[in-house]
């Protein structure tokens, strides 16, 4: 499942979002057992645990744009919109923060 999160920030401040945004998520959803890692400047990889079932995927800086791509078991699926409104919800959060200086 793909999903896209435009920007109008450069490419260090939103890297500098992006790890706020996992940050606040990793505290906010603990018991989903959130993960982020940096695999080179622009790619990292995501997972978190639903159900029971560990789910990743990739994610990449592009210009004016926060890509994130997962591994959705069929099982899991319906509950997919739910989380990437929340994921969206808190990358958003982290950009508009980035735009007013305050990360």
């Amino acid at each position: 499942m793909k999903h896209v999160v435009k920007h109008d920030l450069d490419h260090e401040v939103a890297k500098r979002a992006t790890d706020k945004a996992f940050a606040a998520y990793r505290e906010r959803f603990a018991k989903y057992n959130p993960d982020f890692q940096w695999v080179d400047d622009k790619k990292g990889t995501v997972s978190f645990e639903a159900k029971g079932v560990k789910i990743k995927g990739g994610l990449e800086l592009k210009p004016g744009a926060i890509e994130m791509d997962l591994e959705v078991p069929f099982l899991l699926r319906p509950f997919t919109g739910k989380a990437m409104e929340v994921i969206d919800s808190e990358f958003r959060k982290w950009i508009a923060k980035a735009k007013a200086g305050e990360v």
